[in-house]
C-alpha cells in the first residue's frame, strides 16, 4: 500500500510546482529527482504529485492544459492555503526543505548572510532573500525561461521584473502574478517607463525610446514588436490590475 502524503511533503511538492516549468516536469528532471530523494519518494511519485497540483491551477485550465485528473483533498487544502500567499509558501517550504537536509535555512536556500549577527534583523533579511529567490524562480519558470518580449532563453540574461515595484506595493512583493520574465534590457526599459505592457498584454514602445535608438536594425525590431502581445506564461498570469497601475504610470510619464 502506498504511503499517504503528509502536509509537509505536499508543501514541498507545491514549492517544486512553482519552480519548474510545467512542461519540463518529469521523473527525469534533476530537481524532481533531488526533491524526491529528500522526501524518500520515487521521482515518478513526486512528478505525479506535481501533476495533481497542476489540475488545480486556473491559468493552466484557461489554456486547455490539464494536470492529472485525480488528486487528494490535501492538495486542495494546501493550494487554498498558499496560492494567494506566496510569501508564506516560499518561507514555509524552504524551512521544511532545510529540515530534510539537516541544514540551516540560509545554507539550504543558498542565502548569503555576511557579518549579520543572530537576531531579528538577520531572520528578517533571510526571509526577504528567500522570498526574492522564490519570486525569481517562480516567475522565470512560469514563462518557461523565456523573455516574454524578445523570446530570449539564455537564463543568464533573464530577470524577474516586478510589474509594480518592490517599494511601491508591499503586499505583492513576492506575488508571481506581479512578475514578468524579461531580459536585462527590457527589464530596465520597463522600470524606466520607456516601454509599457497594457492590461490586455500588448507591448507598447515609447516614442522616446524609438527616437533615441540610432541603430536602424534595432529600431526596426522595436517597431515590429510594438503593439504585439507578450509571450504568455503557463502559470501565474500577470495580474491585469497591477499591469494597469504600471501602464497608467507609463502613459503619464
Amino acid at each position: 500500500m502506498n504511503k499517504p502524503w503528509t502536509r509537509n511533503e505536499t508543501i514541498v511538492a507545491f514549492n517544486l510546482y512553482c519552480k519548474i516549468p510545467f512542461k519540463s516536469s518529469s521523473k527525469s528532471n534533476v530537481l524532481v529527482q533531488k526533491y524526491a530523494s529528500l522526501l524518500g519518494r520515487s521521482a515518478s511519485a513526486l512528478n505525479m504529485k506535481i501533476g495533481n497540483i497542476g489540475r488545480l491551477d486556473p491559468d493552466l485550465k484557461a489554456q486547455g492544459i490539464s494536470g492529472l485528473v485525480h488528486g487528494a483533498k490535501l492538495e486542495e487544502d494546501i493550494w487554498n492555503e498558499f496560492y494567494d500567499n506566496p510569501s508564506l509558501l516560499a518561507y514555509e517550504s524552504e524551512r521544511i526543505i532545510a529540515e530534510l537536509q539537516n541544514k540551516p535555512i540560509e545554507e539550504s536556500s543558498n542565502v548569503i548572510i555576511d557579518n549579520i549577527p543572530q537576531g531579528e534583523e538577520r531572520n528578517t533579511i533571510i526571509k526577504q532573500r528567500i522570498n526574492q529567490s522564490f519570486f525569481r524562480s517562480t516567475v522565470l519558470s512560469s514563462y518557461n525561461n523565456l523573455c516574454c518580449i524578445s523570446g530570449v532563453g539564455n537564463i543568464e540574461l533573464l530577470e524577474a521584473c516586478h510589474i509594480v515595484g518592490w517599494a511601491d506595493d508591499v503586499n505583492n512583493r513576492t506575488n508571481p502574478k506581479n512578475g514578468l520574465c524579461l531580459n536585462s534590457f527590457f527589464h530596465k526599459a520597463y522600470d524606466k517607463l520607456l516601454i509599457g505592457i497594457t492590461p490586455d498584454l500588448k507591448i507598447v514602445i515609447s516614442d522616446e525610446l524609438l527616437f533615441q535608438t540610432q541603430n536602424d536594425n534595432f529600431k526596426k525590431y522595436l517597431n515590429e514588436i510594438n503593439n504585439k502581445k507578450i509571450i504568455l506564461p503557463d502559470k501565474f498570469f500577470p495580474d491585469k490590475n497591477l499591469l494597469q497601475v504600471h501602464y497608467e504610470r507609463y502613459k503619464n510619464k
